[in-house]
């Protein structure tokens, strides 16, 4: 809205302009050039007075106009989605409408909007604007494509208008199948019920109906109709462990198939095992059999199957086991000894049912017994074993097997104890002498059977012997220490161990006596020479074994030997006396004191021999020249040793020399000729005569050279002047 103000007289009026809307808002502007407006939106629809007032200023007088406003409605746009798009069946969708003012128009459309949904499950249905957008939501459509149209219906301000939309909705919505079990766990027989409930998957809706088909692994396949969205089958016929339980939903109308799954635990039932026997009381060795009867404790049901151990206490008992068959079992026993049984009869349980335990007593009363005895072999020798065995039975009407002991008394031998094993024991001895000896059996009785008495009577003769001799080691070396044992030991049947002396014969050798121990002597000489020596061991025999010999043969070999060698000194120097020593030893086991020569070879110098004392031999030599030397010192052996070989190095060094000068005639005059001799010399321990030259450097005068000669060297000059002149030899060395 513009006002212009008009002066009426000269110049522009500056200053405020005042606008009233009827029906809407007061508005100041500011002139501008004589101008002033102002904005706003359009007020509500009608005719609106505007009154714009001039507020005056210092220059100019008030002043107003006026003018009318005409606004109609505005008119709109209604634009449809739906969400979600597509949908399936039984999904909630939701349809929302924007109604929006068409430029100009502005603001925000109040009112309502009407959704016609089109298709099988639409409908009318209608919502209020709020900040411009209606929305509905129904979960009522079928499957297939439904047409939407939202039609504003308009208010006061904005003129109606319409939007449409298509929907789809999609087939059968997707379910899921869950399964439970109760009880859980169960034992085996008790009835178990299987519970599946389907439900759509969100955002599907509805209640599913048609046929749940539930698969028991190990168990049944059982089908029950869903009522209400669950259904349920029950079976007493699962075996104990874990079952899967897999529960498919067939699908049914708007529905798909699902599947779920669960477990269920089988537990064994419980059982009570009883237990009788019969007859009671019984005697010892009369058969007696015993029941177990056993029932499954509720909810448990069926029938037991398996075996029941039974456990008899009291001498004679032990452990039995029978089968069910019908929940009973029985075993029978001969062997229970005499007194008060307990019968404990536990069932191990099978597949399905859990073990238990019953318990009973039986009584059985003693049985007489009578004991037989007899040895074997009989005759015999001295020292082969002997067996003497006891039988023990019991006298009808009493059976089984005694137990305990039995006490044999040998005449002349010894009192031995053996326990009934069977009904019989048997005792062994290898001391009887020569001569017949009286055997007395007594069975001492047990808890169940009485003592008896049985005799028997055994003959025992002498034993012959072979004696062996070996020696170790063989063969052996001299020196070497060899041992010769024999072992002296009964001809079968007879046994023990002899005792009494053996006597070592050695060809070329000692004759040597040891004593036996345990049947075995040894002696040891270390006086072999080399070659064959026979031995022969004489056993002489004592009061029980009779005497024999035996032979060996021991071959005594030559003794290796080590040769080393030293000298002495190492280094020494040209000239200088060396003492080469070679040492011989024997190689272990060899010993003794090797005897012959040594062959010492020196390269580069001689080769000398020497005789060996004490095991040792040294040469000595002073012809080595300056160098190193390799010395290889050989033993020849001797009838006892063999021969071998040893080297070392010697190291000779040039020997230090001397060297003095001397002048003649001295003093000299001028022009008279002087000869100077310069003697070279080996510093001890050197020894020998230098060969070579010899420098003489005269101050003042020439520089000679002189070559030596029996280790001196001369030169001679007529060239010195007069003076005091320094002569300086210097031998070169050699």
């Amino acid at each position: 809205m513009t006002a212009t103000v008009i002066p009426i007289g000269l110049g522009t009026p500056t200053g405020t302009v005042t606008f009233v809307v009827a029906g809407g808002p007061t508005l100041t502007g500011t002139l501008v050039g004589g101008t002033a407006t102002v904005t706003t939106s359009a007020p509500s629809v009608g005719l609106h007075n505007v009154t714009a007032t001039y507020n005056g200023n210092a220059f100019f007088s008030p002043s107003s106009g006026s003018t009318v406003l005409i606004v109609t409605q505005a008119a709109t746009t209604t634009t449809v989605t739906s969400s979600p798009d597509p949908s399936v069946f039984g999904q909630p969708v939701t349809f929302t409408a924007h109604v929006a003012p068409v430029a100009p128009g502005a603001g925000t459309p109040t009112g309502t909007v009407t959704f016609v949904i089109g298709g099988g499950g639409g409908g009318t249905l209608t919502a209020p604007l709020s900040g411009g957008t209606a929305t509905v939501t129904t979960s009522s459509l079928t499957v297939g494509t439904h047409p939407v149209t939202a039609t504003y219906n308009g208010n006061a301000n904005f003129s109606a208008s319409s939007g449409t939309d298509t929907q789809t909705v999609q087939g059968s919505a997707a379910t899921t199948t869950t399964v439970t079990s109760s009880p859980d766990p169960s034992v085996f027989g008790q009835p178990v019920t299987f519970t599946a409930t389907v439900a759509p998957v969100p955002p599907a809706s509805g209640t599913p109906t048609g046929t749940v088909t539930f698969v028991i692994s190990g168990g049944p396949t059982l089908t029950a109709p869903l009522v209400g969205g669950t259904a349920s089958v029950t079976t007493s016929a699962l075996t104990v462990g874990t079952h899967t339980v897999t529960a498919t939903y067939s699908g049914g109308p708007g529905f798909t198939s699902s599947t779920g799954t669960d477990t269920q635990t089988v537990n064994k039932a419980s059982t009570t095992t009883t237990v009788t026997s019969s007859p009671d009381p019984s005697v010892v060795g009369q058969p007696v059999t015993f029941t177990a009867t056993v029932a499954p404790v509720p909810p448990g049901a069926g029938t037991p199957t398996g075996t029941v151990t039974f456990v008899i206490g009291g001498p004679g008992g032990g452990t039995l086991t029978g089968t069910l068959s019908g929940g009973t079992a029985s075993v029978t026993t001969s062997s229970l000894g005499a007194g008060s049984h307990t019968v404990t009869a536990t069932y191990n349980g099978d597949a399905n049912f859990a073990t238990s335990t019953g318990t009973d007593t039986q009584t059985v009363n003693q049985a007489a017994t009578t004991t037989t005895v007899t040895s074997s072999p009989d005759p015999s020798v001295v020292g082969q074993p002997v067996t003497f065995t006891a039988t023990v039975a019991p006298v009808a009407p009493g059976a089984g097997t005694p137990t305990g002991t039995v006490t044999f008394v040998i005449s002349g031998g010894p009192t031995l104890t053996g326990t009934l094993s069977g009904g019989t024991a048997s005792v062994t001895t290898s001391a009887l002498g020569a001569g017949s000896h009286v055997v007395t059996a007594t069975y001492s009785g047990d808890a169940n059977f009485a003592g008896s008495v049985g005799t028997d009577t055994q003959t025992v003769n002498q034993a012959s012997t072979t004696t062996t001799v070996t020696s170790s080691p063989d063969p052996s070396v001299v020196g070497q220490p060899v041992t010769f044992t024999a072992t002296v030991a009964p001809v079968a049947p007879g046994a023990g161990t002899p005792t009494g002396t053996v006597t070592f014969v050695i060809s070329g050798g000692p004759t040597l006596t040891g004593t036996l121990s345990g049947g075995t002597v040894s002696v040891t000489t270390s006086a072999l020479t080399p070659g064959t020596h026979t031995v022969t061991a004489t056993y002489s025999g004592d009061a029980n074994f009779t005497g024999s010999s035996g032979t060996d043969t021991q071959t005594v070999n030559q003794a290796a030997t080590t040769t080393t060698v030293t000298s002495s000194p190492d280094p020494s120097v040209f000239g200088q006396p060396v003492t080469f020593t070679a040492t011989v030893a024997p190689v272990a086991p060899g010993a003794g004191t090797p005897t012959g020569t040594v062959t010492f070879v020196i390269s580069g110098g001689p080769t000398l021999t020497g005789t060996l004392s004490g095991g040792t031999a040294s040469v000595t030599t002073s012809a080595l020249t300056p160098g190193t030397h390799t010395v290889t010192a050989t033993y020849s052996g001797d009838a006892n040793f063999t021969g071998s070989v040893g080297t070392d190095t010697q190291t000779v060094t040039s020997a230090s020399t001397t060297t003095t000068v001397t002048s003649s005639p001295d003093p000299s005059v001028f022009g008279q000729p002087v000869t100077f001799t310069a003697t070279v010399a080996p510093v001890a321990p050197g020894a020998g005569t230098p060969t070579g030259t010899v420098t003489f450097v005269i101050s003042g005068g020439p520089t000679l050279t002189g070559t030596l000669s029996g280790g001196t060297a001369s030169v001679t000059t007529s060239a010195l002047t007069p003076g005091t002149h320094t002569v300086t030899a210097t031998y070169s060395g050699d």
